[in-house]
């Protein structure tokens, strides 16, 4: 299968490879070894572009760049300039797969169908959630979120759907086939052994350890918030930030505010790999405080390492792995200490979710879950977990 993927994402090119601005190109690299050939398709960045995640051997087609999609009339003129680099593209592609919802997906679900391309769209978030938490002043931005939304369920009738987590799973129930996967970058080398996980000591100092973007949707200033109320209890708290975007600066103002900054690192950008894992892994807990999620693919990280997690309620975390996770309502710093705290001290409760957690990501590796999307991209039923997981111990 020739397969191309498109997302809303800009890309650049660099010595000669390919890089993406968000960590899920590197799950959609991990297509690669199970297709003839994998061609991703996005905006081309400017090279003072954020682009840092490399995607290996693929192949790129280059649309023309926009800022943002919620500048509309700035970004109409490249949006029509795409459908031609698409168009053009479809003659060298088997199959498509159209991440949304977005005007672009809708249209090259069309564009392709006319080529007699296999189509299939694909889901990662609660859009119009994410817009109300991302742009709560703008009226318009929501109805069309809503529209957006509305016609992307609407093509799924028609076509097969690729979801991220329970929740959006419940919300294209009615789509002709529907393949639920979570989006996971860690392998089977990645996951730490039950005893060193369960050995973690909780004496001393304790480290609680966020990672994600610094942008609106993803709440970052709760955490200042959350050290605050922990260190006023029990002074013994630490905050390690891995992540970059535009409430950097705000995010150390509060933590200034609340006299944490001595207790605070913000590391800014960590790459996936060794130096992630050695912080998942020296940590004591990982505390996830956005307004709106699909299901996010630290939580499988974390997991991975043996450590704890508290989270907001939101999206399909509580369907997914309400056994492995602590939750707390979104926007409540409160709750989410007190989860916290209470974590440290319950050595029990740890260890249940410790072992929950590292069997829900040995059942999801990054390779098992690529297969399995590879297979339903292809028009198969993509195999069960446990298949795959029996199949590779033969």
């Amino acid at each position: 299968m020739r397969l191309a993927v498109y997302t809303d994402y800009a890309y650049h090119r660099h010595g000669g490879g390919v890089f993406a601005e968000r960590a899920f190109a590197l799950f959609l690299s991990r297509l690669r070894p199970h297709v003839e050939r994998l061609t991703l398709i996005g905006r081309l960045s400017p090279p003072s572009g954020a682009a840092r995640y490399p995607v290996g051997d693929v192949e790129l087609v280059e649309l023309p760049y926009y800022p943002r999609l919620s500048e509309p009339l700035r970004a109409a003129p490249a949006l029509i300039r795409s459908l031609g680099s698409f168009w053009r593209a479809m003659a060298n592609v088997d199959c498509v797969w159209l991440l949304g919802p977005h005007p672009l997906a809708i249209a090259f679900a069309l564009v392709a169908r006319l080529r007699g391309r296999r189509v299939v769209l694909g889901v990662r978030q609660d859009l119009p959630a994410y817009v109300r938490s991302r742009h709560p002043g703008r009226a318009g931005l929501r109805a069309l979120a809503l529209a957006l939304e509305g016609a992307f369920r609407a093509l799924s009738l028609a076509l097969p759907v690729v979801v991220v987590g329970p929740d959006l799973a419940r919300r294209y129930r009615r789509a002709r086939a529907r393949l639920e996967i979570t989006v996971s970058l860690i392998e089977e080398s990645d996951l730490i052994p039950l005893a060193e996980a369960l050995a973690r000591s909780y004496e001393g100092e304790l480290r609680m350890l966020s990672v994600g973007r610094l942008e609106t949707e993803k709440n970052p200033l709760l955490l200042a918030e959350v050290l605050a109320e922990l260190n006023r209890e029990q002074p013994r708290w630490r905050l390690v930030v891995c992540g970059e975007g535009e409430l950097r600066d705000a995010l150390a103002n509060r933590l200034r505010e609340l006299g944490q900054e001595g207790a605070a690192e913000l590391r800014g950008y960590v790459p996936f790999g060794e130096e992630l894992n050695r912080l998942y892994r020296s940590s004591h807990v990982l505390v996830h405080s956005s307004w709106t999620e699909g299901l996010p693919q630290v939580l499988i990280e974390a997991f991975a390492a043996g450590l704890p997690v508290v989270s907001a309620d939101v999206g399909g975390i509580r369907a997914a792995a309400g056994d492995a996770v602590a939750l707390v309502p979104p926007g409540d710093p409160g709750a989410m200490a007190a989860a916290v705290a209470s974590l440290a001290a319950d050595g029990e409760r740890r260890a249940r979710m410790v072992r929950a957690g590292l069997d829900y990501a040995r059942a999801r590796t990054a390779d098992s879950e690529a297969e399995r999307l590879a297979a339903f991209l292809a028009g198969g039923s993509a195999p069960g977990r446990a298949q795959l997981r029996q199949g590779r111990s033969v």
